[in-house]
């Protein structure tokens, strides 16, 4: 089980996951007894400083803070769990959105003194927007409130507020103090008013994932392998559902049916496979599929969608911009995108959702987005694994914003002239805000500007884009 940690920064993340390592794990020899010659070992000459055991740059031990995502194996029982630290310090909150798309459960921690934070929602809707549902709220440093349980349940009755706005389940809520250990190595003596379990015990207790094999079939396809003969296998990871020597399987974007001979894997052939597994399919007649195609059942296609509403966390520095450049990469597609509209904002303080125009980095957004070609998608909640996307900068390849689906449709949305035949539509609109921008500022289009269109189209045309043209 993979469990995530956040919160807002100084709250005890990296403490507390130090303590579950030092009391609950085969901890090495060595790594104890550096931690007791650390010269920042003893934090009040009475406790160790454990967050010595996770946060490992140089930088985090200097600044006191975490700020790369930390890994780490725990078994203390029967199951093993994946501990991710991650960021608190808004910052690094593009960090801790990468530690939330691989998280089945998180730890959200909370500083007893302070209560809910602003980063704290922040945190909140960013495991709503990956589809982390089960959370744990462990109110931190209880023992510099008096383990007040008046305190204890105040904060509780917050939480079950955002827990109701962000459609949490299986939630529980566990007072700790990471540095004593109370409630985290052993139940604590100082809280008699709380009966529930310890945080591990919590975690032990808790199913992993789901499988989604009860979901209709999906494999995005990886790529195609050939072996010199006759052999053609479709190559991916099943994102959802089982499939078997037999079934119908159909290619989401073209409506084109086959049925499957063959399940291949590194092992040897199979009957049948389901989700998470790695195997490629030899069909009963020829298709023509390439990467980012999804095989589906002809009864549950996937999305073939041109037009994108979604929930974007923003995590470039740089603001959003019209002019900008984007791409969006699905499972295994990178589709080049043709207009992004920011319809609005989540207030972090009202959780409401305010209209706007722009992001700037750390923002959770409603867009819509269009592509310059259909793609296979699904809505995230319905199926994560194709329903979460990248935006990605067309031309640095840098990582702009993580995002779900929330609706999809073969439709464009505002873009003026263009089709859903497959064919990308060039208007002047998009060159005006892009290549030939200063050319757009003497207004008309003059030969240079058709010229810059010409270009555009044959270098399109070369790279197997097939486009038309609204220059004038």
């Amino acid at each position: 089980m993979r469990v995530l940690t956040c919160g807002s920064v100084d709250d005890g993340k990296s403490t507390l996951i130090g303590r579950l390592l030092w009391d609950a794990s085969d901890l090495f020899d060595d790594h104890r007894e550096a931690l007791h010659r650390s010269a920042r070992g003893v934090l009040d000459g009475r406790h160790l400083d454990y967050s010595l055991l996770v946060d490992g740059l140089i930088a985090e031990r200097e600044q006191d803070i975490t700020i790369d995502i930390a890994w780490r194996t725990l078994d203390p029982a029967e199951q093993r769990f994946v501990i991710i630290d991650s960021p608190g310090h808004e910052q690094y909150t593009r960090n801790m959105a990468s530690g939330a798309s691989h998280a089945d459960i998180a730890v959200m921690l909370i500083d007893a003194r302070h209560g809910i934070k602003r980063q704290t929602r922040r945190h909140a809707a960013i495991l709503m927007l990956f589809g982390v549902r089960r959370v744990v709220l462990a109110i931190n440093k209880m023992d510099l409130v008096g383990c007040s349980a008046v305190r204890f349940r105040a904060i509780e009755a917050d939480f079950r507020a955002l827990q109701q706005r962000f459609g949490f389940v299986d939630t529980a809520v566990i007072p700790v103090a990471a540095v004593t250990g109370d409630n985290v190595a052993r139940r604590s003596e100082h809280s008699p008013w709380y009966r529930g379990p310890t945080l591990p015990e919590h975690l032990s207790g808790v199913t992993t994932a789901g499988t989604q094999a009860s979901r209709p079939f999906r494999m995005p396809v990886q790529t195609v392998l050939r072996d010199g003969q006759d052999f053609r296998g479709f190559a991916g990871t099943i994102a959802s559902g089982r499939i078997a020597v037999g079934d119908a399987v159909i290619d989401s974007i073209g409506g084109r049916e086959a049925r499957v001979r063959r399940v291949a894997t590194m092992q040897g052939g199979l009957a049948s496979a389901g989700e998470g597994q790695a195997v490629a399919f030899v069909l009963d007649r020829d298709i023509d599929l390439s990467r980012g195609a999804v095989i589906a059942v002809p009864h549950a296609r996937a999305i073939v969608a041109r037009t994108v509403e979604a929930q974007l966390v923003w995590l470039a520095e740089q603001a959003f911009a019209t002019s900008g450049r984007y791409l969006l990469r699905s499972a295994t597609d990178l589709v080049q995108v043709a207009r992004i509209e920011i319809k609005g904002l989540l207030d972090l303080e009202t959780l409401q959702r305010n209209d706007a125009g722009t992001c700037a980095v750390n923002e959770i957004a409603v867009a819509e987005i269009d592509l310059a070609r259909s793609t296979a998608l699904d809505e995230f909640a319905a199926f994560p694994a194709t329903g979460s996307f990248l935006l990605v900068n067309a031309v640095s390849g840098a990582t702009i914003a993580g995002g779900t689906v929330t609706a999809a449709c073969a439709r464009l949305g505002r873009e003026a002239g263009t089709s859903t035949d497959g064919v990308f539509t060039l208007t002047r609109e998009m060159l005006a805000r892009g290549v030939c921008a200063d050319l757009a500022q003497h207004g008309g289009v003059d030969p240079e500007f058709r010229r810059c269109a010409g270009e555009i189209i044959r270098l399109m045309q070369s790279a197997g884009i097939a486009v038309r043209s609204e220059i004038g």
